[in-house]
């Protein structure tokens, strides 16, 4: 299968290969058996494009799943008019196409006949062994009658759950919807439209996290011609304009013969340039489908000629795909923003390729994507042109001891073979768990397959998390530590302090820093800044059974609501301060009133300058204190000031935090300890779980003071401790 443009409802074919026509295939299917020598017509086809990709395989097992599926449905027809039989006839058709080994094709024939027939999956395993049942299974949809409007959303809770197990599931799935895709113009508009509209929403974001590109772009261009009818039309005829040898629109004089496609041209060039490099490489034009040109007429307003295809680079090593890369921006003038390593840096859903963009003649750009044969493969079929992603060595999972089983264990080794289980899938078996209603399930998944990007972040520990691009660090709390995650105080992001509503990249360092105390819980905030579904379930499942704040803590508190500043003491008033602060120092100004200044705190030692502001005072700073610069700037003249023999002296102190039971209690017992008296203190209101002490503090000498900062900074949860620094008041 190829994802090129193509026109919906016309299936995509392997170049060369004859189109089939269901019709005839399923006039072929009813007319009985045949011979036991040779398939039947109608699923030579079938064994023809299988035995293309598996020369080796046994095709007696498909033969069989056949007649079981063609005698079963006989009778039945679609809304279209054709046989049933023909559905299952595609849809293994397109999986066979894409390379699917026997056991998929053959769950594949049999995907509907429990559904649709009266066929068991008892009868199914008893024939084709517990593989095959579990895959057909997985497919099987909930009855509407047990299951009323929660038949879909906990039909692809089924599905989605049987995937972690073989992702084969959801590979069959999608080759269902496809072919389903194609022919439903005989439904009411209305039911097209839902369809076409769980198709956008879900299936092709699965998709694209499988990698089954070929599946996903056919997808994209059936949907886009069904809910977009008028913008699907206008690319349509901007293809059909820009496709060679088309006539110019509105010219009457316009001859088949159009200006050489500029593509073909720089596609000529590539191939000579590689072959003077001694490169073997197999240089083709990849149309663009549909969507993805409408994408790009979105982005640049005004399409190129080569907009509406990308050169594709075949080579048989990687190394050769260094090599190509290197020969085309040596030959070439390359565009270096288009530059993307997705073969050291594989996406998440198996791609693998170099991604650039060259300037070939006369200043046209065209975009070139260089891969292996095999990574072409991956990037068609995804987890399709795996095979059995579970069969290592030759074992078979589903049996053990002679007893035929389905994978629930993780292998011993604690390493599943399937490279699709960690990340993205691991998190939605996760977070499906907590929403067992089913809107709840609905909603949340459409919103998890929305986030078509994934990071990769590193523990302190050595592991790694997969998580959503735009995560934070509430979302790794939650993705390492799971309701646990409830206590957590704050974060460490490369190795500092940071607020949990930091955003990770991909590549950060992140350690989660937890509170002893289990019992404390989120902030309402938290969900602002919650990307992934399994925090956000977990941290709105905690508010709603705790409605109010617990008592004596930072954790949560009730929704829209900031508490006020607590004051524990009360301010001196400004005499006050002038006759216990300033005593200490001495300046060259007899009888002149000398006050410390509140932005900078200044006690001995510290070096200070003094200002006269008005009324004749002078006002006491440290020398580093922004508001000496800005008098400065002013012109402001300064007066000299020194410390005298008094050692007490007052100062206030910002003690920034991280929430927890007793902190208050702890703090002012630090403080007590070093022989300070508390003037005044307040506590901001907590915010992302951290709390900003400011506490004014009386000295009996000024010495103590880094002992006292200290004591502070080991008090648990506390880990910064800082003199004030508060914006000067006009003087």
């Amino acid at each position: 299968m190829s994802a090129e443009a193509t026109d919906p409802g016309a299936p995509i074919r392997r170049r060369g290969r004859p189109r089939i026509d269901l019709r005839r295939l399923g006039r072929v299917a009813l007319l009985g058996p045949v011979s036991r020598d040779r398939l039947p017509d109608a699923i030579g086809h079938v064994a023809e494009a299988h035995r293309a990709h598996h020369p080796d395989a046994d095709l007696t097992v498909l033969h069989k799943a056949y007649v079981l599926a063609e005698s079963s449905h006989r009778g039945q027809m679609r809304k279209s008019g054709e046989p049933y039989i023909t559905h299952p006839l595609a849809v293994t058709l397109i999986l066979a196409e894409l390379g699917a080994e026997t056991t998929t094709l053959t769950a594949s024939l049999l995907h509907d006949t429990v559904e649709d027939t009266e066929v068991t999956l008892e009868q199914v395993r008893e024939q084709f062994g517990e593989e095959v049942c579990y895959l057909v299974d997985g497919v099987t949809k909930l009855e509407k009658v047990d299951y009323g409007a929660a038949a879909e959303p906990e039909t692809f809770r089924k599905m989605l759950v049987a995937t972690g197990d073989d992702v084969r599931v959801m590979s069959i799935k999608l080759a269902d919807r496809l072919h389903n895709m194609r022919t439903l113009g005989v439904m009411r508009p209305e039911k097209q439209a839902r369809i076409a509209k769980v198709t956008r929403d879900v299936l092709i974001p699965l998709a694209e996290r499988l990698g089954v590109q070929a599946l996903k772009t056919e997808l994209e261009d059936l949907v886009f011609a069904i809910l977009h009818p008028e913008e699907y039309e206008h690319t349509r005829a901007l293809i059909a304009a820009a496709s060679p040898g088309s006539a110019a629109s509105g010219d009457a004089g316009a001859t088949a013969t159009a200006t050489e496609d500029p593509l073909s041209t720089i596609a000529e060039n590539v191939r000579a340039v590689l072959r003077d490099a001694g490169i073997s490489a197999e240089v083709l034009i990849r149309p663009r489908h549909y969507v993805s040109v409408h994408r790009v007429r979105i982005k640049r307003g005004e399409l190129r000629g080569t907009d509406f295809g990308r050169l594709l680079v075949l080579v048989g090593e990687d190394a050769d795909c260094y090599g190509v890369l290197g020969e085309l921006h040596t030959c070439f003038t390359p565009v270096i923003s288009e530059f993307k390593d997705f073969i050291a840096a594989p996406k998440f859903n198996l791609y693998q390729s170099l991604h650039t963009a060259v300037v070939g003649p006369g200043g046209a750009v065209a975009e070139v994507l260089i891969r292996t044969h095999r990574m072409h493969k991956v990037a068609e079929a995804g987890v399709i042109a795996l095979g059995n992603p579970y069969v290592a060595d030759g074992v078979n999972p589903y049996v053990a001891d002679g007893v035929s089983a389905p994978q629930t264990a993780e292998p011993a080794d604690g390493e599943r073979a399937d490279p699709t289980r960690p990340g993205w899938l691991s998190r939605l078996l996760a977070w499906q768990q907590s929403a067992p209603d089913p809107d709840t399930f609905w909603t949340t998944l459409r919103a998890d397959l929305a986030e078509d990007r994934e990071i990769t972040v590193f523990r302190t520990d050595g592991g790694t998390l997969g998580l959503p691009a735009g995560a934070s660090c509430v979302d790794a709390a939650y993705a390492q530590y799971g309701d646990e995650a409830h206590s957590c105080i704050g974060a460490r992001v490369n190795g500092r302090l940071a607020r949990l509503s930091t955003v990770l990249s991909d590549g950060d360092t992140v350690q989660l820093l937890l509170a002893e105390d289990a019992t404390s819980g989120p902030s309402p905030d938290w969900l602002d800044h919650a990307r992934t579904p399994t925090a956000r379930i977990a941290i709105t499942g905690w508010l709603g059974a705790h409605p109010q704040d617990p008592q004596g803590s930072y954790g949560s508190r009730p929704a829209g609501r900031r508490p006020d500043p607590q004051p524990m003491a009360s301010a001196p008033s400004a005499s006050d301060r002038s006759a216990d602060r300033a005593a200490t120092v001495v300046v060259d100004r007899p009888d002149a009133t000398v006050r410390l200044a509140g932005c900078c705190t200044p006690v001995p030692p510290d070096a200070v300058t003094g200002f006269t502001v008005r009324g004749g005072a002078v006002t006491v700073h440290r020398q580093e204190c922004p508001a000496v610069a800005r008098m400065q700037a002013a012109g402001r003249t300064p007066v000299a000031v020194g410390w005298g023999d008094a050692a007490a002296c007052r100062v206030t102190l910002v003690a920034e935090s991280f929430g927890r039971p007793r902190l208050l209690a702890d703090l002012t017992e630090a403080i007590a300890t070093a022989d300070a008296a508390i003037i005044a203190a307040t506590v901001e209101p907590p915010s992302e779980q951290r709390v900003r002490h400011t506490y004014t503090l009386q000295l009996p000498d000024a010495a103590g003071l880094p002992a006292l900062m200290r004591a502070m900074r080991d008090v648990p949860g506390v880990y910064d401790v800082s003199r004030a620094q508060h914006p000067a008041a006009a003087v």
